[in-house]
């Protein structure tokens, strides 16, 4: 393993083949019988990944099988690393760059495992992350928003596991406001025989939504600048120090908007950077796990079409850019640019990945599977968005339990405690039986933490009204399908379900005026606006992710508790999950008073 700080072994790999070339990689054609000799031309591929969010390997730990969707999706590093070294063979002796766009160590239950069960910054283990990207052999990679979920000490220790650089030049220290990881490299990149050295700078830029979603990680420590301000501060630094071409690698969408409110900077800028700061060339991006294969956008100042490309998540694509360059006047000039997308179910798995990697996932197997309770009947998740379950309750009985507990003997003991719940997962289902650690994860899929504010009647109101903009606006004998009756642009983990109050959403109605009935449980006394409550929330809500009102307040418990893990010590603790001890329906969806029948 090399430093960030000097040549990799891809570099090294690289400039030994390149220098065994015995010829141009690209001949320059003859030259017309009536006019000039074509330029010689070289080329340049950059190939980019992003959220990845720990799947190594082709598996769905939820599951416990080989990952497959609707779409036939495969996922994982190690599919990734078998595409990658296709193209470096395929390209042998030519140039070939690879960048991935962060969102690396959360998102399984393997990932958790060496966060949660295992630490790596306890057990002094590498990081499986780590062990399958170092096999790929990145050039650099950015720093996403989820890296920083399990605290700074395992993400510096993550970083100093890689064998290349991690970038993110907008992350600052918040004591002397210089960068706190790596703003840029600049790598010498050999074209090949009778070619000049390519300098090319690589930016990273991660996602200022961190100073909401981790603060409890990060405040005080780093600050989180603008994206659009970043790039146009440290692009024209790397051209002053002699990069010839400028590619920016950032974790933020490109729909220009944010899920949160504009207290902090966008959320997706990338269409923003492209079009207003002039000397990038293209950007590898991600955060929104969308897949644009090539999206070009002018940038106003110069006239350049900036190359943009996302790779969806998982592992499920791989970006690869290709540009062709010439030299002009001592200077190099791209002459074209394009790219394309790679579908990683075309492939088998890298073997020395798996094997890199295996001995942590088989161990994360195992827990996974361990048994923690007995239902009494099955528990799906499938109709949670619309109707009131069984197992969203389960979540808000737990929350409800722990808060109420934490409080007793305190000045907040008398108010009445609600649970907030999101559809994290259509999917997610307690069988019947033996339940595993693996089906409660596959519910509650987020490494959250569990806290509690208190809440007045209004705000209870507004939150409600808020969430309830997640559906469409259905008049009464309109159709009712569920596969379409939410409005797409609101995702399901920023629904909410409030527990230990009843009330009804009108989705005849106007959005915010949709919360018809509001009332304490089991009356009909509406919930006033003064009264006071007390609420169990994750984390990410209360920090004010999703950008719910009423929410973002000193909170009143914060114990630093996983929820996952409360979920599964609840279960271990009373040994059946029985829907008579947490099932109390609560709220509906009504046109005009009267329920919204779903199609059996």
């Amino acid at each position: 393993m090399t430093s960030p700080s000097g040549p990799s072994r891809r570099q090294l790999l690289v400039a030994a083949a390149t220098a065994a070339a015995a010829a141009p990689l690209v001949a320059a054609a003859p030259a017309q019988a009536h006019g000039p000799a074509k330029p010689k031309s070289w080329d340049l591929t950059v190939l980019g990944t992003s959220d990845t969010h720990g799947n190594v390997y082709n598996w769905d730990y939820y599951k416990d099988a080989e990952y497959d969707d609707s779409a036939h999706n495969d996922i994982g590093v190690a599919k990734l690393t078998t595409l990658v070294n296709q193209i470096r063979k395929e390209r042998r002796g030519k140039a070939t760059l690879v960048l991935d766009a962060g969102d690396t160590i959360q998102g399984t239950s393997l990932a958790t495992y060496y966060a949660k069960q295992e630490p790596i910054t306890s057990t002094g283990e590498k990081h499986p992350m780590a062990r399958a990207m170092n096999v790929l052999d990145y050039d650099a990679v950015t720093l996403g928003n989820h890296e920083f979920n399990y605290g700074l000490p395992l993400l510096d220790l993550w970083i100093r596991q890689l064998g290349f650089p991690a970038l993110a030049a907008n992350a600052v220290n918040a004591r002397t406001g210089k960068p706190a990881y790596t703003p840029y490299v600049i790598k010498k990149v050999d074209l090949g025989r009778g070619a000049p050295t390519l300098r090319v700078g690589i930016l990273g830029l991660t996602n200022p939504g961190v100073a909401i979603w981790d603060k409890g990680n990060v405040e005080g420590k780093l600050r989180f600048e603008d994206m659009v301000a970043t790039a146009a501060k440290w692009v024209p630094v790397m051209r002053q120090r002699g990069a010839d071409i400028v590619l920016i690698s950032a974790h933020g969408g490109d729909s220009g908007t944010s899920s949160y409110g504009p207290e902090l900077p966008n959320e997706n800028p990338v269409a923003l950077i492209a079009q207003q700061v002039p000397g990038i060339d293209a950007i590898l991006f991600g955060h929104a796990h969308n897949e644009v294969v090539e999206r070009f956008v002018t940038n106003t100042a110069t006239g350049v079409q900036v190359l943009t490309s996302e790779p969806s998540r998982w592992g499920q694509r791989l970006t690869r850019m290709d540009f062709t360059l010439t030299r002009e006047r001592n200077c190099w000039k791209i002459t074209s640019k394009r790219a394309t997308m790679l579908n990683t179910n075309t492939v088998a798995e890298d073997p020395k990945v798996l094997a890199a990697v295996r001995a942590q996932h088989n161990k994360t197997v195992a827990y996974v599977n361990q048994v923690v309770a007995t239902s009494v009947v099955e528990l799906p998740a499938t109709e949670s968005r619309y109707k009131d379950t069984p197992i969203l309750d389960y979540i808000n009985k737990v929350q409800t339990d722990v808060v109420t507990t934490a409080l007793a003997g305190t000045t907040y003991a008398s108010l009445p405690v609600l649970s907030i719940a999101a559809p994290f997962s259509r999917t997610a289902v307690f069988p019947a039986g033996d339940v595993k650690i693996k089906d409660v994860a596959g519910l509650y899929i987020y490494d959250n933490t569990l806290e509690a504010v208190v809440i007045s009647g209004a705000e209870v109101k507004a939150y409600l009204e808020y969430s309830a903009r997640y559906f469409r606006t259905l008049g009464p004998g309109a159709p009712v399908d569920p596969a379409t009756l939410n409005d797409p642009s609101v995702p399901d983990y920023n629904y909410d379900t409030i527990s230990g109050v009843d009330y009804d959403i009108d989705i005849s109605r106007p959005v915010g005026q949709r919360i018809t009935r509001l009332v304490h449980p089991g009356t009909e006394t509406p919930v006033a606006d003064g009264d006071q409550f007390v609420i169990a929330v994750n984390n990410y809500r209360r920090s004010g992710g999703g950008n719910f009102p009423g929410i973002v307040k000193t909170q009143i418990y914060n114990q630093q508790q996983e929820i996952r893990q409360l979920l599964i010590d609840w279960a271990q603790e009373k040994g059946t999950i029985d829907p008579a001890d947490f099932f109390v329906p609560n709220w509906r969806l009504v046109r005009e008073g009267v329920p919204v029948e779903f199609p059996a």
